[in-house]
């Protein structure tokens, strides 16, 4: 039992530690707010996770897996987001951190989004992504203790899950803090917009290009 759950910990860190769409949404909230930014969008990712992880639970994931028509409906969905977050990130760049253009005087510093605008911007980049379903539905069953009651062991599951994911992503957040000078630069946060918001478009396309498992 103690070592199913040490493998259990150990795979599900190994899985957090996968860069995608979530790791990096949570930079760019965490380089251009600041740290109650970069947490509100991993509270928002892990609740997605989550949702994720009861879906799998109780079954409605398997839904991905045997219809066809629901993981493309899913995956073209998330897509369409993930390439507005995306195009958003590099109009932001593009236009500078003012907006405005050369010779004109400087306007005032857009406001920082607010922290249910970053917690929303996590909980959609996670259910935006149908492959994340399918994957809890399929890792989730095999850490069950032989002989335990599948449906209390899969939420319990579901939940340390998403702890685990929680400490992982506010690791990173608190790095990124710890490196706030840096990441304030103009030039470097612009950098950072067009690279993230590069990413995720890429990411997007690549999810559009994805067949069902």
């Amino acid at each position: 039992m103690l070592s199913a759950m040490i493998a259990f910990a150990v795979a599900s860190l190994l899985v957090s530690m996968i860069p995608g769409p979530t790791t990096v949404v949570i930079l760019r909230q965490s380089i251009r707010s600041g740290r109650s930014a970069g947490v509100a969008t991993v509270l928002g990712n892990e609740t997605g996770w989550l949702l994720w992880c009861l879906a799998a639970a109780f079954g409605l994931s398997a839904l991905l897996l045997v219809s066809e028509l629901a993981f493309d409906v899913m995956r073209i969905a998330g897509a369409l987001v993930l390439v507005w977050f995306g195009a958003r990130m590099v109009w932001q760049a593009w236009r500078g951190p003012s907006g405005s253009r050369p010779g004109s005087p400087p306007a005032p510093p857009p406001a920082a989004p607010s922290l249910w605008s970053c917690y929303r911007s996590g909980l959609l980049t996670n259910l935006a992504n149908p492959k994340a379903g399918v994957f809890a539905l399929s890792f989730l069953p095999q850490f069950v203790p032989e002989g335990a009651p599948a449906m209390p062991a899969l939420l319990l599951l579901a939940v340390a899950s998403t702890l685990i994911d929680l400490v992982w992503y506010l690791g990173i957040v608190r790095l990124v803090v710890a490196a706030e000078r840096f990441f304030r630069r103009p030039a470097v946060r612009r950098c950072l917009e067009y690279v993230s918001g590069t990413l995720l478009i890429g990411l997007a396309v690549r999810l559009a290009l994805t067949s069902r498992p």
